[in-house]
């Protein structure tokens, strides 16, 4: 399970950075206070301002969904992620910020379909795979990571102001 989340946090945590986010943390060992059981967890911080909605909601829209991809990747396993349980929240958040542009809910799938083949895509990519697992390597031996350290990690294997959201 532990490998998993790293392999899930990681994706997040790449694409947040791909897409112009600042990483705060991400952990595999996270506090399990009196909120909802996790295993894992991020903190990003969005640029104020950066982004009109519809930029911000893609952006959202593809940290949310590149946890689950990486885990399709590393697992070989490619499932929807609007129908696996462990990643609802994964999808909730993704549907919800969709929701201001697409109000028909199917093509809001369709919309969130085809963000997730491109976080898959983007993920798949030999640079970033290798980025990111290096940084599961280093969150399967140190827990948790704080947000220079992810930085440095990525940033030794990619340009991350090169991609475009």
């Amino acid at each position: 399970m532990c490998e998993v989340s790293a392999y899930h946090e990681a994706g997040h945590a790449m694409m947040a950075m791909l897409v112009g986010a600042r990483i705060l943390s991400v952990t595999i060992d996270p506090d399990w206070d009196d909120g909802p059981q996790r295993h894992a967890d991020i903190q990003i911080q969005w640029p104020a301002g950066k982004y009109d909605s519809r930029e911000f909601a893609e952006r959202l829209a593809l940290v949310a969904l590149a946890g689950p991809a990486a885990e399709m990747i590393h697992t070989e396993e490619p499932f929807h992620p609007g129908l696996i349980s462990e990643w609802a929240s994964d999808w909730e958040l993704a549907w919800e910020a969709a929701a201001p542009r697409f109000r028909d809910p199917r093509q809001r799938l369709a919309y969130l379909e085809k963000i997730t083949s491109r976080a898959y895509k983007t993920l798949a990519r030999d640079d970033c795979w290798a980025a990111l697992a290096t940084v599961v390597d280093n969150l399967l031996a140190h827990e948790t990571l704080d947000g220079a350290e992810v930085e440095e990690i990525v940033q030794r294997w990619l340009a991350v102001g090169d991609f475009e959201a």
